[in-house]
């Protein structure tokens, strides 16, 4: 099972203080918890994400897409970062999550979600995923079952 762990500031106001500079031993502290979970297989993936001033915002409005200028989200409301692993069990995903260093004010809460795999979905929906993306769904489907195995 694979398993999006999200990043992102305490929305109750109480976030951990950022350091004043940058911080070698607590990002090495974060450095070596990406190297476990990677020495245990698990890991997919783990990005921090930048500021949302860098980015863009998409929404819709009658059926099409349109920019969304500014002002974002306040900050304790953007995600931070992220890790994908692959798993055994929810139990297992979140005994990773306890694990996880703090201390960059970004990442005090950590919110776990399942990923939907072609075992979550009817075969009604996985025949309409396949014919209208032969080639995407073929290799989507098989890396998993092929890191699954």
């Amino acid at each position: 099972m694979r398993f999006i762990i999200t990043a992102q500031a305490s929305s109750d106001g109480k976030t951990t203080e950022q350091p004043a500079g940058f911080d070698a031993k607590l990002f090495k502290a974060y450095m070596r918890f990406n190297e476990e979970m990677h020495q245990a297989g698990v890991l997919v993936a783990s990005e921090g994400l930048n500021p949302a001033a860098k980015g863009a915002r998409i929404a819709v409005a009658k059926g099409k897409r349109y920019v969304v200028d500014g002002p974002f989200a306040e900050s304790k409301e953007l995600v931070g970062g992220f890790y994908l692993i692959e798993v055994g069990s929810l139990d297992e995903a979140i005994q990773w999550a306890l694990r996880a260093p703090s201390g960059f004010g970004s990442d005090d809460i950590l919110e776990i979600r399942q990923l939907t795999g072609a075992e979550d979905l009817p075969p009604e929906i996985l025949e309409l995923i396949t014919e209208a993306a032969p080639t995407w769904s073929a290799s989507v489907w098989q890396s998993r079952k092929a890191s699954s195995d």
